[in-house]
């Protein structure tokens, strides 16, 4: 009965933090790394499970959230498409980069780029989009910048966004432009990645039964918060959940 209890209780929080997490990326464009620290650190779920899940809730992510961001014109589709060239071959590279490194290694990278994320997010500045000018850029550099971070997203678990919003600010893009830029890119990360984990990955039917009602609740929290991003302090919850990230982070590689 206790291991009955136990496994609705799981039920319940993997949904609880699917929408939790997916409304972050609606907002942010960040927080999706979350997913597979929770599944793996939280669940002790083995890291080719948790990505395959991870990577699927990605995918609803980027799809949602980036529909929602074109329709309020913050999504140069035309760059996105571009960068997203890259990732798919870079996603690739990554999921069999993942595949050859033990799992307990891979956790720890994992957990390493979270905590490098959470720091990147507090020490980076932002800055009105007033200020910002695109510069004009040639194609390669973004098939390029699509493969390094597809690949690295992919090995690692870290979504997508997070790796990517940051340097396309840096690259002069709209804060809220390069969240739905990221997000869509996304789209390109997770379906090569997700594809290659479930391959790899041991799932019992009542797992991937529970993935359906896991992409709804993932689903929910990207929409409400792809749709209220605007209205949100963004500098705020990103410090939130960079700061979280950094202590799940730091708790996990440095045990007491």
């Amino acid at each position: 009965m206790a291991g009955k209890a136990g496994k609705i209780v799981d039920i319940v929080l993997i949904l609880i933090v699917n929408l939790l997490v997916g409304g972050c990326v609606g907002l942010t464009g960040i927080a999706g790394f979350l997913l597979p620290m929770f599944y793996t650190g939280f669940l002790g779920m083995p890291s080719v499970q948790a990505l395959a899940l991870s990577f699927a809730a990605f995918l609803i992510s980027g799809v949602f959230g980036s529909v929602n961001y074109y329709r309020s014109k913050n999504l140069d589709i035309r760059t996105a498409m571009i960068m997203s060239a890259g990732s798919i071959a870079g996603a690739v590279a990554g999921v069999r980069i993942n595949l050859l490194i033990p799992e307990d290694t891979m956790k720890v990278i994992l957990y390493a780029v979270v905590l490098i994320s959470g720091v990147s997010i507090l020490l980076r500045r932002e800055k009105a989009d007033s200020r910002k000018k695109v510069q004009k850029r040639n194609p390669a550099v973004f098939v390029l910048l699509g493969f390094v971070t597809g690949a690295v997203c992919a090995a690692s678990g870290a979504g997508g966004p997070i790796l990517v919003m940051p340097l396309l600010t840096l690259l002069g893009f709209p804060a809220h432009t390069s969240v739905g830029m990221s997000l869509f890119n996304s789209i390109f990360i997770a379906l090569p990645a997700m594809a290659g984990y479930f391959y790899n990955a041991a799932f019992e039917w009542d797992m991937l039964i529970l993935l359906l009602f896991i992409l709804i609740a993932h689903a929910v929290g990207v929409i409400a918060g792809s749709k209220n991003a605007v209205r949100i302090n963004q500098t705020i919850l990103k410090r939130i959940v960079a700061v979280a990230s950094i202590c799940i982070a730091c708790i996990k590689l440095f045990p007491v």
